[in-house]
């Protein structure tokens, strides 16, 4: 059982930065495949990027690539999302997921990961 807890979201203004934490529980961090999603209201949950078991990293939508940074710490538990020159669009709940058998291929297939945190708001406002 691994317990996910998201942190660093708030408001911020555009072209501000941010970052994401997850925490997990557990001692087989670095067995996770783990993926950020965004939901914003009245969309459907977005892939934003995952990093699998391997540490291979995949990008979710074009709008992330090159602002947004994946990374994990496997030494802390905590998997990172650095976000920079942020939009309004990027205005979501954003949630962390894990999963020890979600294959590299299939990162952003949401319905592969049974454990998710319980997000956290990032608001950009202009």
């Amino acid at each position: 059982q691994v317990q996910l807890v998201e942190s660093g979201g708030g408001s911020v203004q555009v072209g501000g930065s941010l970052r994401l934490s997850c925490a997990a529980s557990g001692r087989t961090f670095s067995r996770y495949a783990m993926s950020w999603f965004r939901q914003a209201p009245g969309r459907e949950r977005e892939f934003v990027g995952g990093i699998s078991r391997s540490d291979g990293i995949t990008y979710g939508a074009d709008s992330v690539k090159g602002r947004f940074t994946i990374t994990r710490d496997n030494a802390k538990n905590t998997m990172y999302l650095q976000m920079k020159s942020l939009k309004p669009e990027d205005t979501a709940v954003y949630y962390c997921a894990a999963d020890p058998n979600v294959q590299s291929t299939r990162l952003s297939f949401s319905n592969d990961y049974n454990y998710w945190g319980q997000g956290t708001q990032v608001t950009v406002s202009s």
